[in-house]
């Protein structure tokens, strides 16, 4: 045998007992755990560990699982996987929250690396000493859940300034070599600068100069700190830090200087790289005192200053601005920005600015798209680090590996950044976007196997928050559970009763077959079927469960209650004119009528009517024809829920702002307030509340922004009693604020409640505007729709509008454009080929720019009808006929 068909027989043995022995691993080099493609949202998992915390700030996680985790009011807990039990380890005695002190407290925690051995954990906190200072200090664990308060060393302390806003923010963390960062607020005043660079140099206000602080090389706050802890409780200064020891006018521990709050701050182990999340100045919009304010995601690869406050983002420089004279100097040069401020006490010549990694202002920036708009709470979590001998069944893949995390408190998501060779940016993604719903994440780390931990602050800044809550995130990577939905054909009547049970909405990730069990309340056996039908016989209020199984074992459930013995009253609302749309001039008279099959008598205690007006934006009008099945909100209130308003307000409890019903109170009289009060939520400030200043809302417009202002405003009387069940309203509130919304009258109905439980039935009339935007359709056939505009309408093309009343209607007016094709528009009823009820043989407009107004007449066939605007050319060329932007009924 040839020494070559050796040496193959050789290779092909050794890939027969490679193959052997992957699959006796159970081909552990392929598992779900190292899986590279992106992992569905649903295999995550977020689990509560611990809830209604209040101001939860930091945690650590030890390598066994165990959480120690700390409220700014001075408790550290700890969380035991073994027991899932969580309880107060130690309440620290801390500067109380008052005005003076907000925002000072227990703030950091942090295990030391060798913490299985030594048992040393480190905090960073405010005493309730004088005079006043964060400080770090080392305690030593007594087992799990004790502290031995004698043990205490304090490392290094942090003098501070009392003042409105504090910015003493600070957070804990190690890298590989034993050195311990810490990072520091600025502890400035930032609200005097209407956003801006706070650099005011008159005298008896160095509270409102950051240059003595993050600009300071020879001040400690303001900075990202690295020191390295000694066993006797002193430190001594690592090499490579931002000023050697010993220079002149410096603070040996500063790694970073020129930060403004960096409230969380992380160290990749693995490269030493330092990030943070620079909560930035609140200006919507540049201005003569500088850039708007920008949110930043910072990145030390070595020790630098990072600009604050003499830039902001990347690098975008603010003016030498005179507070006394309100006079503008030059711009500050990044290459070496020169601090001369009489409180500096450190160099006046400072290193160079260095760039952000990440920075986003209020509104959306084309840089980084994905971040979106709103509020600004930027904070940097840890890199990811996937270890396969480590890695636990529930920990994050290796798709994740060398990923950084970071977070936003204000718009509750979550990104995965990606970083190239050399640590640059390279891309970002959505973390759990579908299903985060993540609380204000406010601290997350990784535990040991790679699970996730998110601290959750909750709602509301400043307050005990309901929602405040400890959570682990685990990754599924094998079979999910499937997802079990009920739908059936009613939930309420009288007994006898039939229902059809559906699971059709039910669904299985993994594709599963899947069992069926069907518990109907009542006593009676369960069912195995999918969708089986069930008679109640008695009255009363049952609830049916199904539970699905896979083959796997993993089950869902989901619950309906049937209510037997009651049936849902029936609300009408009608009235006697146009029942599509309202006329400029016309009040509108309606009548409310119910009906109850239970209810001897209609009591109309029980009958609430209300009027909304639902204004339409200039970029977005009102939508007509879409089914409205509640009772809307008042609009400017749904606007605010959807913005970031809750973070700082409550309904009648003060936060870190006004309570709406005091600002209601405070400016009820106020004629000016309306407009006034818009411009503040879109460009921010502060000054009329405290010291306290309002995020710019620079994405809204100023008539959402006039919606928030006008439901606030609405507080402040008592609330309007309900509408009789008849009568004639005067239509008034669309005037002057084209373009037009929407009118909705709705009534809901609970009546008594039968042999079951009560019921509440409802109704409501939708009146729109005669204008009707071309892009609101309910159906287009071969039709382009835009925001703007139905255009690229050919031969045939068409729309619907449906369940329209022309009722008083006698015309249509059409404003279009036409290039160079003259055609037909025919509106029929009911169908493309129904009875045609108006003709528009329309001219072309020589232009697709060129829009001209064409009114013709228009018929009513009586009731409502489905309206189809049908285009008709049949000689050629009959392509791209006609751009519809909108038209009006008269």
């Amino acid at each position: 045998m040839s020494e070559q068909i050796k040496t193959r027989i050789q290779a092909s043995l050794s890939l027969l007992i490679v193959g052997i022995t992957l699959i006796a691993q159970g081909c552990k080099d392929t598992s779900a755990a190292e899986v590279m493609t992106t992992p569905e949202d649903n295999r995550f998992t977020k689990t509560i560990l611990s809830n209604d915390l209040n101001e939860p700030m930091e945690l650590a996680v030890a390598a066994n699982g165990d959480v120690y985790f700390v409220e700014r009011s001075g408790k550290l807990y700890h969380y035991n996987p073994s027991t899932q039990a969580t309880r107060v380890v130690y309440t620290f005695p801390v500067l109380p929250d008052t005005k003076e002190g907000f925002g000072n407290g227990l703030l950091g925690v942090t295990l030391d690396p060798a913490f299985e051995k030594n048992h040393y954990i480190y905090f960073y906190y405010t005493p309730n000493t004088t005079p006043v200072a964060n400080q770090v200090s080392r305690f030593t664990m007594a087992g799990q859940d004790s502290l031995i308060i004698a043990s205490e060393k304090v490392l290094l302390k942090v003098p501070l300034e009392l003042e409105v806003s504090a910015h003493t923010g600070g957070s804990l963390d190690w890298d590989r070599d034993g050195n311990l960062y810490i990072s520091t607020g600025d502890n400035t005043v930032p609200f005097a600068s209407n956003g801006y660079a706070p650099i005011d140099q008159i005298p008896g206000r160095i509270t409102f100069d950051a240059e003595r602080s993050a600009g300071n090389t020879n001040d400690l706050r303001g900075k990202v700190l690295r020191i390295h802890p000694e066993p006797d409780g002193s430190y001594t200064i690592p090499k490579g830090n931002l000023f050697p020891k010993g220079t002149d006018s410096t603070r040996a521990e500063i790694y970073t200087m020129g930060c403004r709050n960096p409230y969380r701050m992380s160290v990749d182990t693995a490269t030493g790289i330092v990030y943070w999340g620079e909560v930035g100045p609140d200006a919507g919009q540049n201005g003569d005192q500088g850039p708007r304010g920008y949110d930043e995601i910072n990145q030390a690869k070595k020790p630098g200053n990072f600009g604050w406050p003499f830039m902001v983002g990347d690098n975008k420089t603010y003016p030498d601005y005179n507070f006394a004279t309100k006079t503008l100097g030059t711009h500050f040069k990044p290459e070496a920005p020169e601090n001369k401020s009489p409180s500096n006490t450190g160099l006046s010549i400072l290193p160079p600015a260095q760039k952000a990694l990440i920075w986003y202002p209020y509104d959306s920036i084309e840089t980084f798209p994905l971040l979106g708009n709103g509020g600004r709470c930027a904070m940097a979590g840890p890199v990811f680090h996937y270890n396969k001998e480590t890695a636990s069944a529930t920990g994050l893949p290796k798709y994740f590996d060398k990923a950084l995390f970071i977070y936003d408190w204000m718009r509750n998501w979550i990104y995965a950044v990606r970083l190239d060779s050399q640590y640059n940016y390279k891309s970002m993604e959505p973390f759990m976007g579908s299903n985060g719903d993540f609380r204000r994440p406010v601290d997350m780390a990784f535990g040991k196997g790679g699970d996730l931990y998110v601290l959750e602050y909750g709602s509301v800044y400043g307050i005990d928050n309901d929602d405040a809550r400890l959570v682990r995130i685990a990754y599924n990577g094998g079979n999910r559970a499937p997802v079990a939905k009920i739908t059936t054909n009613d939930t309420a009547g009288t007994a006898p009763m039939k229902v059809t049970f559906s699971s059709s909405n039910s669904y299985d990730f993994d594709k599963d077959k899947l069992t069926y069990e069907w518990n109907f309340g009542d006593g009676s056996p369960a069912a195995a079927e999918a969708n089986p039908v069930h008679e109640y016989t008695k009255n009363g209020a049952h609830k049916a469960i199904l539970t699905i199984t896979d083959p796997s074992g993993a089950k869902s459930h989901d619950t309906v209650t049937i209510r037997t013995g009651n049936t849902i009253p029936v609300v009408k609302v009608s009235n006697t004119g146009n029942s599509t749309f309202y006329f400029n001039k016309s009040p509108l008279q309606y009548t409310v009528t119910v009906t109850d099959k239970e209810d001897p008598s209609i009591n109309n205690e029980h009958l609430v009517i209300g009027l909304h007006y639902v204004p339409a934006s200039k970029n977005k009008p009102a939508q007509g024809h879409q089914l409205i099945t509640v009772v809307p909100a008042h609009p400017g209130k749904l606007l605010m829920e959807g913005s970031d308003c809750k973070a700082c307000h409550q309904l009648d409890k003060t936060s870190v702002g006004p309570a709406f019903t005091a600002v209601a109170k405070r400016y009820e009289h106020d004629k000016n307030a309306p407009v006034n009060l818009a411009n503040k939520i879109i460009k921010g400030g502060g000054g009329n509340w405290g010291e306290h200043s309002m995020a710019a809302h620079p994405q809204l417009s100023m008539d959402d922004a006039g919606q928030i202002v006008k439901y606030i405003l609405s507080l402040a009387a008592p609330q309007a009693g309900n509408l009789p069940p008849s009568g004639t309203i005067a239509l008034k509130d669309h005037l002057g604020k084209e373009p037009y919304g929407n009118y909705v009258l709705a009534a809901t109905y609970t009546d008594g409640g039968g042999l079951a439980t009560p019921l509440t039935g409802s109704d409501l009339l939708l009146l729109r505007s005669l204008r009707v935007q071309g892009e609101d359709a309910d159906e287009v056939k071969n039709i382009d729709r835009s925001s703007k505009y139905l255009g690229s309408i050919h031969n045939k093309s068409y729309f619907v509008f449906k369940n329209i009343d022309l009722k008083g209607i006698s015309k249509v007016t059409y404003h279009y454009s036409s290039l160079n094709r003259d055609a037909t528009l025919e509106v029929h009823t009911g169908g493309i080929d129904g009875p045609v009820i108006s003709t528009l043989n329309y001219k072309a407009t020589g232009d697709w720019e060129k829009f001209i107004d064409v009114t013709v007449p228009i018929k009513d066939p009586g009731g409502k009808n489905d309206l189809y605007f049908v285009f008709k050319k049949n000689e050629e060329p009959n392509q791209h006929l006609f751009t519809l932007d909108w038209m009006e009924y008269q």
